[in-house]
């Protein structure tokens, strides 16, 4: 949830670095998510896959609102 309220106060960076270590499926969809919003999508792809998941076909807001939603109904 930190690494999802950094990006959205604009800190692409500080995101990443949370997620950028930590193991688990959560943290490769956060991952994924931020190499997709950087246009990386080569890498945002990977992240996917490391999350079993496939890339979304909706914005980049609405897949950041998906994954809060996602991680308040885990918490």
């Amino acid at each position: 949830m930190q690494a999802l309220w950094y990006d959205a106060k604009g800190n692409w960076q500080k995101a990443h670095d949370l997620v950028d270590g930590p193991d688990g499926k959560i943290y490769a969809r956060i991952h994924a998510y931020l190499h997709r919003k950087e246009g990386d999508i080569w890498n945002a792809d990977y992240w996917y896959r490391r999350a079993a998941e496939s890339r979304p076909d909706i914005s980049l807001d609405e897949e950041w609102e998906m994954l809060v939603i996602r991680l308040l109904k885990n918490s």
